[in-house]
């Protein structure tokens, strides 16, 4: 089995609705995602021969998905009152909801998926909250 490994990071900040501790107020990161891609065999035609994907092009397709949520609060949908949210969008804010709790685990399925609906054979997806700290989502 072949492996190729990519990795982009973003600056974004979240809290966690619910939680009973110092992340339930808005903090930031410096998120870390990495991305493995597998495959049994390599290309043979002769411009991507030896290669599972060119690198520039899984690369491309990482950095897009990371980018997204660069310098943006990411909030959870319907943790926040509408007015608090018409608040900040009135004042400017970049806002990204999403559907999940922004957890380094949830965010590490969420890249696994968005690569894998990219078309690539992700084994996993790791997501580096702090430099010392992440999660994984693998293939079963």
């Amino acid at each position: 089995m072949f492996t190729l490994k990519s990795e982009h990071s973003f600056d974004a900040a979240h809290f966690l609705s619910g939680y009973k501790g110092k992340c339930s107020n808005i903090h930031g990161h410096r998120w870390r995602v990495t991305v493995e891609i597998n495959s049994e065999k390599l290309k043979e035609d002769e411009h991507l021969r030896g290669m599972i994907v060119d690198f520039d092009k899984l690369k491309e397709d990482l950095k897009a998905e990371v980018d997204y949520f660069d310098h943006a609060l990411i909030i959870e949908k319907d943790t926040l009152k509408s007015a608090t949210l018409t608040a900040l969008i009135d004042e400017g804010i970049r806002l990204i909801e999403v559907d999940f709790r922004s957890t380094a685990e949830n965010f590490s399925k969420y890249f696994f998926d968005r690569m894998t609906e990219k078309g690539y054979d992700v084994r996993c997806a790791t997501v580096y909250e702090t430099p010392n700290n992440c999660a994984s989502y693998y293939k079963d």
